[in-house]
């Protein structure tokens, strides 16, 4: 059975975990996770493994390194920008 997040706890759900972590030590114990987004989702698992940082200090460490990887699905309504008025 696959777990499925909502990406708004995803930060408490990486907070489950003991710091430091590796970014590896995170990509196994996400595999399989499924975060789910405002238009769409994606396993937390593959998301993290696109992160370019190798160690964390903290979970928050680990969530701020992720929001830099997340599709544009991730946040908002789809189809809009900021600004473009």
């Amino acid at each position: 059975m696959t777990k499925e997040v909502h990406l708004s706890r995803v930060e408490g759900e990486l907070g489950e975990q003991s710091y430091p972590m590796t970014c590896e030590g995170l990509v196994e114990a996400y595999a399989g996770t499924t975060v789910l987004f405002a238009d769409g989702e994606a396993d937390l698992g593959e998301l993290l493994a696109a992160v370019e940082q190798e160690r964390f200090e903290s979970a928050e460490d680990a969530f701020v390194a992720l929001q830099n990887v997340l599709p544009i699905e991730a946040v908002g309504e789809p189809g809009q920008s900021e600004g473009d008025a």
